[in-house]
C-alpha cells in the first residue's frame, strides 16, 4: 500500500491532461509521499487516450484505466477507487479548474476526519447555467439529508481508504458521495479550495442535469431511512391506501343499505376499490423488498453496520506485532 492515490475521471480533455499531470506530480513530489495518479478515460472520442498512455510511459506514478465507451463520471470514479492502492485517496476533475496544489492541504486534514470536501467559494463559472442551479441543489440536498455542506458538486475531495475504496456509484451518484459516506458513519469536514475558469475544452454539465439530481435525491432519502427496512415505507403507504379505500367503501355501503341510494354509477366506488388494490400491491412490494434486502446482505457477506475500532482488533494487532518481534529475536539468536 502506498500513501496517496489521486483519481481523475476524464472525458475529451486532450488539451488539459498533460498540464494537469505535470502540476499534480510537481505538487506531490514536494510532500515526500509515495503516490499514484490514476486517470480513468470515460470513452473519450478525441486524443485523450493516446496522450494518457504517453504520459504513463513518461511518468511511473501515472496509471491509466480506459473504458470501451462512455459510462459516465460515477462509473469512472468507481473504477478509479477500485484500482487505487493508497491509504488516502483523493479525487478531482480533469478540466484544470481544480488546483492540484490543494490536494496536500486536504489530505493532511484527514487526521481528524474521514472525508474532506472542497468548497469552491469563489467559483469561476457562469452564474445562470452553473452557479445558481448548483446553489439551489446544495441547499435542497443539505436540508433534506442533514449533510449540510456548501458544495456537493466539487469533485476535489480526500478520503480515508476504508470508507471509499469499495464503494460502487450507480447512475450519477458521484455528487452524493458525502451523503453515502455519511450513511457509513464518516466524519466530514469542508475546506475552501481554489477554482479557475475553464481554459480548454467544453463543460460536460449544465442545467439539463436538474431532473437527474432530483431523482437521485429521492433515492438518497430512501436509502437514508429505509435501506434495511423497506417494508416500513411500502407497508405504511399500503396501510394508508387501504384505510382510505376502506373508508370510502364503508361510506358508500352505508348510503346503499341505510338510505337505499344507488351507488353503482358513483366515481367514489371505483376510487375506493382502486385505493384498496394499490394498498395491497404496496404491501406486496414491501415484502418482496424485505426479502431482497436480506438476500443481498446475507449472500454478499456485507454487514448492516460498520466498526470504526474495537478492542479485539487492537489485541490481535498487538499479538501479531509481538510474534514478529519474537521471530526477529530468535533469528538474531
Amino acid at each position: 500500500m502506498i500513501d496517496l492515490s489521486v483519481v481523475i475521471p476524464v472525458f475529451n480533455e486532450q488539451d488539459n491532461i498533460r498540464i494537469l499531470a505535470d502540476r499534480i506530480c510537481a505538487a506531490l513530489n514536494k510532500t515526500g509521499w509515495e503516490y499514484e495518479v490514476i486517470f480513468v478515460d470515460d470513452g473519450s472520442s478525441d486524443s485523450t487516450p493516446q496522450f494518457l498512455w504517453e504520459i504513463a510511459e513518461e511518468r511511473p506514478q501515472v496509471k491509466c484505466v480506459q473504458f470501451t465507451k462512455n459510462y459516465g463520471q460515477s462509473a469512472a470514479m468507481t473504477a478509479g477507487f477500485h484500482a487505487s492502492k493508497g491509504k488516502w485517496i483523493a479525487s478531482m476533475d480533469g478540466d484544470l479548474q481544480n488546483h492540484p496544489e490543494d490536494i496536500e492541504m486536504m489530505v493532511r486534514a484527514l487526521d481528524d476526519c474521514d472525508l474532506v470536501c472542497g468548497w469552491r467559494k469563489s467559483r469561476k463559472d457562469k452564474w445562470g447555467s452553473r452557479k445558481l442551479p448548483s446553489q439551489i441543489a446544495n441547499r435542497l440536498i443539505g436540508s433534506l439529508t442533514g449533510v449540510k455542506i456548501h458544495d456537493y458538486g466539487c469533485s476535489l475531495k480526500a478520503y480515508r481508504r476504508e470508507f471509499i475504496h469499495d464503494i460502487v456509484l450507480y447512475g450519477d451518484l458521484h455528487r452524493f458521495i458525502p451523503v453515502l459516506l455519511h450513511f457509513r458513519g464518516a466524519r466530514i469536514k469542508e475546506l475552501e479550495v481554489r477554482h479557475s475558469a475553464r481554459q480548454f475544452g467544453m463543460s460536460k454539465y449544465g442545467i439539463g442535469r436538474t431532473p437527474k439530481v432530483i431523482l437521485d435525491l429521492c433515492l438518497m432519502l430512501f436509502l437514508q431511512s429505509f435501506i434495511t427496512r423497506p417494508n416500513q415505507l411500502f407497508g405504511r403507504l399500503g396501510m394508508l391506501f387501504i384505510l382510505s379505500g376502506g373508508a370510502i367503501e364503508s361510506y358508500l355501503v352505508t348510503l346503499k343499505i341505510g338510505f337505499g341510494q344507488d351507488i353503482g354509477d358513483r366515481p367514489l366506488l371505483l376510487l375506493g376499490a382502486l385505493l384498496i388494490i394499490c394498498g395491497l400491491m404496496l404491501f406486496g412490494f414491501g415484502l418482496l423488498a424485505e426479502i431482497m434486502v436480506r438476500v443481498y446482505f446475507e449472500t454478499s457477506g456485507k454487514q448492516i453496520y460498520r466498526i470504526r475500532e474495537s478492542s479485539s482488533k487492537k489485541t490481535s494487532e498487538e499479538e501479531k506485532g509481538k510474534e514478529r518481534s519474537d521471530e526477529g529475536s530468535n533469528a538474531q539468536l
